[in-house]
């Protein structure tokens, strides 16, 4: 029997999951927290990731200890401690501040479909990280990232193209993400031994 399952993802100890929806065939790793995610189907996160507001796309690779969509603080005011949105934990019969918290959940990043995040990589809020792209380990990310490009640093900084752009242009065309099961499966040995190029060949990309 496979590990993963369409029907039900794959939670390992330990895991926080909150107002998320995760997809087909999905793992999530141990001590990982989720709060306000949509997980697309085949992606997966090792150890102790964070994650809030955030909308990822299919077959995302993600390492251990990713933080994307860290919620921030107010900075124009007098203070940015969170007794100014949380203030029902310290004083009785005082709300939460519900505006604040509506801001935060509205700051949505996006990861795309056939992504890589490397361990310890942050992504900030309201972020894109495009279809194809690449994270390095340790890299904050503070600005878009294009479609299939590498970045790395602190802040990140495109490094390379992972395809050449004609290629990562056929590639989103052929959106081989989206096919079925069955198909993806038909297509696995090609997808091990033939290059991009080679690839879209065959499959008419």
């Amino acid at each position: 029997m496979p590990k993963l399952s369409a029907d039900t993802p794959y939670l390992h100890p330990e895991t926080e999951i909150e107002d998320s929806q995760l997809g087909a065939w999905t793992e999530v790793g141990r001590g990982t927290r989720f709060n306000n995610v949509q997980l697309g189907d085949y992606s997966y996160c090792d150890r102790f990731c964070d994650f809030a507001n955030t909308r990822v796309g299919k077959f995302a690779n993600i390492a251990s200890f990713v933080r994307v969509g860290a919620t921030d603080h107010p900075l124009e005011g007098a203070s940015l401690h969170h007794f100014l949105y949380r203030s029902a934990d310290y004083w009785e019969g005082t709300p939460r501040d519900e505006a604040f918290f509506a801001r935060r959940r509205a700051r949505i990043t996006e990861i795309g479909h056939d992504t890589w995040l490397g361990h310890n990589a942050q992504v900030k809020p309201g972020i894109r990280v495009g279809h194809g792209a690449v994270v390095a380990s340790g890299a904050i990310v503070t600005k878009d990232v294009g479609d299939y490009e590498i970045v790395a640093g602190t802040p990140a900084k495109p490094i390379r193209l992972r395809q050449p752009r004609e290629i990562a242009d056929r590639l989103i065309a052929l959106g081989w993400w989206d096919w079925d099961h069955a198909r993806l499966g038909a297509a696995l040995e090609d997808f091990r031994a033939l290059k991009a190029e080679a690839f879209l060949e065959k499959y008419g990309g």
